[in-house]
């Protein structure tokens, strides 16, 4: 008999996965609501026949996929966003009319979007960079978008600079190298060029470049702006976010370990955080200071290369946010929120920061051509929860349906509505201006090093090997010998230890002169050292919730300590894991398996806060012979991390070659060794270790080259 084909074409092959509505829950439909039938197969001319034109669902399916993807941004393209909310510690009314901080017992919703800034989409989390910290508030008078950074100064004065800048850092146009680093030529042949840059390139070659985790960054709205109150009194401001969890880092050799086991470590990091529980927060801070005392500081605060060190003008808490929501759709939300430096509300005004002014006009360009026309707005995550009225109308991906005929202002055929609020709405602080058109800067933006020199002297001997050694990570990628020179010669204006260091790193017989000066007698700065430019000025709050602790585990393990350590450590919050050499079950030599989470292979120390070793005999032993188990520990000892060793496993840890005292021969306070008897003095030791994060005292003295 001939086949049939009407039942050949609706049957499966065999073993196909075939999900019907039948199976229980919603029928899968095409984008107008037509029900599918079958969206395994395509429709055929015959079961080896060719697919037909008439087939609407491969064809709205394939043409969907093919059209998914917008254009990355040009910078901050890598990023991780979270939703929270912001609530004021009391009313700020005497300092500005911004809805968000008028009332203490009122939330503001919000949505944070944390980036790098270099590197595309697909780069790793941990490169050395600036990260973007953009803060939209959805005010009931209009959405204010705080876009700012984890580092307080930018590259650059003046807006007109940008595209260079960005064009630099990137890819070498002729190859494409490197992805997501400066460690090359052009960035640096910029920047040596560039003198304005030598205070920002100290934050991004001290550990602000290498975050331990978005959580523990702080946030500056980088420029400064005004704040403008009911009566229309206007005072210069600074934004600051200051991580409740602290300021932690993670270490270059880390960085490049983690980039292999996690690229997504900060993501990751954050997303568990919220889902655990554990929510991120953050005090909010601002500098606030009058006209008259601006004019009086050694530095222009309209220059966005320069800070107000907080000794000057210190910082006022004014309230907290709290991120408590992940997205549900990454691309529709994370992806698609767009933030703009121009979106501010009554009570918040611009300055006149040159550097500024650029950014109004980029971030609104920039959205238009990412997201398909003028109408961004109207997606979900960007909407306002303040309702909208204007007589804008059409334009590409429009969803609003304005009714009535009026589209225009003034009008008399729709009663004059939408009517302009005057004094009620928002209106620009009436700075008296007398000057002429020119191009060029004020006297103070030429003073490049002062502040650089601040940054150095404010640094921990720590602090200033690492950044010795990124300058000299960094330097030794450059091909060409002039510009290695001439960046050694602008550091050369900021400490000569500094320069002498770096350049005996890059093998130079001598130290190239420091650059020439723009400004012949720069002003006496009015603070010498900062205590706040330190990293380590903000530990936190002692809570070692979300800390990564890894628990070594083998073959005779003293299955009790191990689980009194997973349990106390889990009660207070952190994420206790088993650590294996395998998948699988390890007997206990108290006869009750413990089951290995995760192995030494796919999470290797760089990717825990601290080490726990159990005890027992036969797993001491087991680990001793693992060559990934001592690496795991001569790792995290390398990297500062505590270590906590209980009775058999005290002998592991000594024989993996890990010293017992500090170079200085005093004990190492991260380094834990107790007898198993000693379990409960032991874990409330390795509880304050965590918290501290880590113990630089290990590192030598005086700080290597």
């Amino acid at each position: 008999m001939p086949n049939n084909p009407r039942k050949t074409a609706t049957q499966p092959p065999s073993g196909e996965l075939h999900q019907t509505a039948s199976s229980g829950g919603v029928a899968l439909t095409t984008n107008t609501g037509t029900v599918v039938s079958d969206d395994q197969n395509s429709l055929k001319a015959g079961p080896r026949g060719p697919a037909l034109l008439e087939d609407f669902v491969l064809r709205e399916k394939i043409t969907h996929f093919d059209h998914e993807r917008i254009p990355e941004r040009i910078v901050h393209a890598r990023g991780s966003g979270a939703h929270g909310y912001f609530e004021p510690y009391a009313s700020f009314a005497n300092l500005t009319r911004a809805s968000f901080l008028q009332d203490p017992a009122k939330r503001t919703p919000l949505f944070v979007r944390f980036s790098t800034v270099v590197g595309p989409a697909g780069a790793t989390d941990l490169a050395r960079d600036v990260r973007g910290f953009a803060v939209k508030f959805y005010t009931d008078e209009g959405n204010f978008d705080l876009v700012g950074n984890n580092i307080p100064v930018f590259f650059i004065q003046d807006a007109m600079k940008f595209p260079d800048l960005i064009h630099a850092a990137k890819p070498e146009p002729h190859f494409q190298m490197p992805q997501a680093g400066t460690a090359h030529d052009t960035f640096w042949d910029f920047i040596s060029l560039t003198p304005e840059s030598t205070h920002v390139i100290m934050w991004v070659m001290s550990d602000r470049g290498l975050p331990r985790s978005f959580r523990m960054m702080q946030g500056f709205g980088v420029h400064t702006f005004r704040l403008v109150n009911a009566a229309g009194e206007s005072r210069f401001v600074k934004f600051h976010w200051s991580p409740v969890a602290g300021t932690h880092s993670v270490d270059w050799d880390e960085a490049l370990k983690i980039s292999g086991a996690d690229p997504d470590f900060h993501r990751r990091d954050l997303w568990e955080a919220i889902e655990a529980g554990a929510y991120p927060e953050w005090e909010l801070g601002l500098q606030i200071f009058t006209d008259e005392e601006a004019k009086g500081f050694s530095f222009d605060v309209l220059d966005a290369t320069k800070i107000v060190p907080e000794e000057l003008v210190p910082v006022t808490p004014v309230g907290r946010m709290v991120l408590n929501r992940n997205p549900d759709n990454f691309f529709a939300e994370t992806e698609q929120v767009a933030f703009c430096a121009a979106h501010i509300v009554p009570g918040i005004d611009f300055s006149n920061d040159p550097l500024l002014a650029g950014r109004i006009h980029s971030y609104i360009d920039t959205q238009i051509s990412r997201l398909g026309g003028p109408n961004f707005h109207e997606i979900p995550v960007n909407a306002p929860v303040a309702q909208v009225h204007n007589n804008q109308r059409d334009g590409m991906h429009r969803q609003a349906i304005p009714r009535g005929r009026v589209a225009y202002e003034p009008n008399s055929l729709a009663g004059g509505c939408p009517f302009q609020a005057g004094m009620k709405g928002f209106t620009s602080f009436p700075e008296p201006l007398h000057e002429d058109k020119v191009r060029g800067k004020p006297e103070k933006f030429a003073d490049h090093y002062s502040q650089a020199t601040l940054f150095w002297n404010s640094q921990t001997p720590v602090e200033k090997a690492h950044i010795i050694r990124a300058f000299r990570f960094e330097l030794t990628k450059v091909q060409v010998r002039a510009v290695r020179e001439r960046v050694v010669a602008m550091i050369g204006n900021v400490a000569d230890e500094l320069a002498e260091a770096v350049a005996a790193g890059l093998g130079m017989d001598e130290v190239p002169r420091p650059l020439p000066l723009a400004l012949g007698e720069p002003p006496q700065p009015e603070v010498d050292v900062s205590s706040a430019l330190s990293l380590f000025a903000r530990p936190g709050n002692g809570s070692i919730r979300t800390r990564q602790v890894a628990i070594l585990v083998a073959d005779g393990v003293d299955s009790a300590g191990a689980k009194t350590i997973h349990a106390g450590l889990t009660e207070r919050g952190a994420v206790a894991r088993y650590v294996g050499a395998r998948l699988g079950r390890v007997q206990s030599k108290n006869g009750d398996p413990l089951e290995v989470e995760v192995t030494m292979e796919t999470m290797p120390s760089v990717l825990f806060d601290a080490v726990a070793v159990p005890g027992g005999d036969a797993a001491a032993k087991a680990l001793g012979g693992l060559g990934h188990a001592a690496e795991f520990i001569v790792g995290t000892y390398r990297h500062c991390k505590p270590i906590l060793a209980l009775g058999a496993g005290r002998h592991f840890v000594e024989n993996a070659g890990v010293p017992a005292t500090l170079p200085s021969g005093e004990p190492d306070p991260g380094l834990l060794l107790f007898d198993d008897a000693q379990l409960n003095s032991a874990l409330p030791a390795f509880v304050e270790a965590i918290a501290k994060h880590r113990h630089n005292a290990r590192e030598m003295d005086p700080p290597p080259v």
